[in-house]
């Protein structure tokens, strides 16, 4: 496929604003990052028989954002009302132990949502808040965050070498990359960057399956219609029912996938990947917002800039 200007100056566009985003440590190298995983690091306990969470880990595998290997394979997601009405004591313990963890290997304060299903962590801006969101979305553990307050998913089966941990690996990874990685003049233009992509379009996020179970009939509809047009534009297989609030694109390639989840980022849409399956976000409000169609815009518009960068 031949390059036109457009494409040119589009891919080049990019280029920049990937390079503002990710931290000063991937400024050149960011195309050369491997998806390999350094593997599972053993838990550690301190006299009392605690878990000493910081002191598991010397160093961390690449951002998803940049390239590298999401921590988790599969999504992790807040736990349902139900779940934690039915074990409140097991999910108070969860709770405690993610605020513990989470406080040990940030520095910053952790507490209990009063949104169940979640504990907050309180971030120095909203900016910070709102790129690690994208950051640890990408690693496959959903968030949110609510002006500089980050939501992390919590439930009452989470185990502590599994869920737990997931999440506090999670955090831990990606505030060390912006707080050790991501020098402050740098920081304060990713802040002004996020902010003026959310004044011009809102972000895109994926409905919790709260959300979708209120509005189930609307949903199956955006759901089918996206699909649909998915695969018209592109010939690629989408899955619909795997997890509520995304739709699955199967890419051609790791790589390919890799390549539109992170230039997913520059049109403030939430993505994540599982192998070469491209994830995206669904809710039922979509088409009543004209977001499906910004959606369908975005996912065309990068996916034939993946073909004519040769991904």
């Amino acid at each position: 496929m031949s390059i036109t200007l457009e494409d040119a100056i589009a891919l080049e566009e990019l280029e920049k604003r990937l390079k503002e985003i990710l931290p000063a440590l991937y400024s050149d190298s960011y195309e050369d990052v491997q998806p390999v995983s350094m593997g599972s690091a053993p838990l550690k306990y301190d006299l009392d028989g605690n878990v000493a969470w910081n002191e598991i880990w010397a160093s961390f595998c690449d951002l998803a954002m940049a390239g590298g290997p999401p921590h988790r394979g599969s999504l992790l997601q807040p736990a349902s009302i139900r779940d934690i009405s039915a074990a409140e004591t097991e999910y108070g313990r969860v709770v405690q132990e993610l605020c513990r963890g989470v406080s040990l290997v940030t520095g910053l304060a952790a507490r209990q949502s009063d949104r169940l299903g979640w504990i907050e962590v309180r971030c120095h801006s909203v900016g910070m808040a709102a790129w690690l969101v994208r950051a640890i979305v990408m690693e496959n553990v959903m968030a949110r965050h609510d002006k500089a307050t980050l939501l992390l998913p919590a439930g009452p089966a989470f185990r502590l070498n599994k869920e737990i941990k997931n999440v506090i690996t999670t955090i831990a990874k990606t505030s060390h990359y912006w707080l050790e990685h991501t020098p402050a003049e740098q920081k304060e233009s990713i802040e002004g960057l996020l902010a003026e992509m959310a004044s011009d379009k809102a972000l895109l996020e994926p409905a919790l399956e709260t959300e979708v179970a209120s509005g189930l009939d609307t949903y199956g509809s955006v759901l089918d219609t996206i699909g649909e047009r998915i695969a018209a534009l592109s010939g690629l297989p989408c899955f619909k029912g795997r997890y509520p609030g995304w739709i699955g694109v199967e890419c051609p390639s790791v790589r390919r996938a890799i390549w539109i989840m992170r230039a997913m980022v520059t049109e403030n849409i939430l993505t994540r990947r599982e192998a070469e399956v491209l994830f995206l976000p669904v809710t039922p409000a979509f088409d009543a917002l004209g977001h499906s169609d910004r959606l369908l815009r975005s996912f065309s518009r990068l996916y034939h800039l993946s073909s004519v960068a040769r991904v």
